[in-house]
């Protein structure tokens, strides 16, 4: 049965084209057996999967960081004291002011769930300018192409973004305070080297790397989960990529 509508879909395609030579007749079946899943994806089809792609990876992945927890309750984004104040968090702890290094580390981690709510549409826009070219690029490379993309293009804008955000988000939940109070306590200690440093942008910083590791990690459940291919023309296009691996 396959070899008969193989050959009425040759003949058909050579009446079309009004070429029924052998060559054409032959890339006709090499096509055909090459696509179990209908057809190979247009040039426009593997841009709109990409995207279509990409912006359920990073909406996904902003929503989960910008929940109550996203950032504290993730342990692979984290935010923990700055490493040049690890001493500080160590010093404090060991002197009974626990809760002091625990208020910074929980404020620290609120703000950057706030800035993560303004990461959505930064991406949204970025896959909107993506190009075919892009796409296609990003489809047939490395597992982390997206991602390299997205830091390559979005980078900029979610620092200018993130770093008001987060300068606001740490007053109020009260993370400036908490610092200054656990730098003051550090600080005053004899024979220590006093540590002054920028939060907005340690925090800002760390945010961004957050949402670049959901986005990675978004990226490789499409790629390696055909589960994760919730419609047809994901289904489609990465495995079209898939077969081209």
């Amino acid at each position: 049965m396959k070899h008969i509508q193989l050959f009425t879909i040759s003949l058909l395609a050579c009446f079309l084209f009004n070429s029924c030579d052998v060559q054409s007749q032959s890339q006709i079946g090499n096509i055909l057996k090459q696509l179990p899943t209908g057809a190979t994806p247009t040039a426009s089809e593997i841009g709109l999967g990409i995207k279509q792609a990409l912006e359920i990876g990073t909406s996904a992945g902003a929503d989960r960081l910008s929940a109550k927890d996203g950032f504290l309750g993730n342990l692979a984004v984290k935010i923990l004291f700055p490493p040049e104040a690890q001493k500080v968090e160590k010093t404090l702890r060991s002197i009974g002011l626990g809760s002091v290094a625990d208020n910074v580390i929980t404020s620290l981690n609120r703000a950057a769930e706030d800035a993560a709510k303004e990461a959505k549409p930064i991406f949204i826009d970025a896959i909107k300018q993506m190009t075919i070219t892009d796409a296609t690029n990003i489809l047939l490379g490395n597992k982390d192409a997206a991602t390299t993309y997205f830091k390559r293009v979005t980078t900029a804008q979610l620092m200018a973004k993130f770093s008001p955000v987060i300068t606001n988000s740490l007053n109020k939940v009260g993370a400036t305070k908490y610092w200054t109070d656990a730098a003051a306590q550090y600080n005053r200690l004899p024979l220590v080297k006093p540590v002054n440093t920028d939060l907005s942008s340690y925090v800002a910083q760390k945010a961004i790397d957050g949402m670049f590791l959901e986005v990675a990690q978004e990226e490789l459940k499409i790629r390696d989960n055909i589960g994760a291919r919730s419609t047809t023309l994901l289904q489609k296009v990465f495995g079209y990529a898939d077969k081209k691996k």
